[in-house]
């Protein structure tokens, strides 16, 4: 059994005891938080899609830490002018476990 899911703004597809990364959420570490925008589900081969959304079905996750993820280096140049600008980026990512789909 998956669903499909949208977390700030990303869609995910999830399955129950998965752990994915997801842009920063607010709550704290152990706290429970629910996504009510399924927008597909699949149990064993009854798959139902919603417009846009399913009625009444929501995931429940819990987090398991926030983080930040890996550095992005930003690198800028133009040839013979003398222009250099290098920038880093690392994005505020949050953990979390899917406990219930449904």
């Amino acid at each position: 059994m998956y669903a499909i899911v949208e977390i700030a703004g990303h869609q995910y597809k999830v399955q129950k005891d998965q752990q994915i990364f997801v842009n920063r959420l607010q709550g704290d570490e152990g706290s429970k938080v629910e996504f009510d925008r399924v927008l597909l589900i699949d149990d064993n081969g009854k798959v139902t899609v919603g417009a846009p959304a399913i009625e009444g079905k929501k995931v429940t996750a819990s987090v398991v830490k926030h983080l930040k993820g890996d550095k992005v280096i930003v690198f800028k140049k133009k040839r013979r002018k003398g222009y250099i600008k290098k920038n880093g980026f690392r994005a505020y990512l949050t953990e979390i476990k899917i406990d219930k789909i449904g």
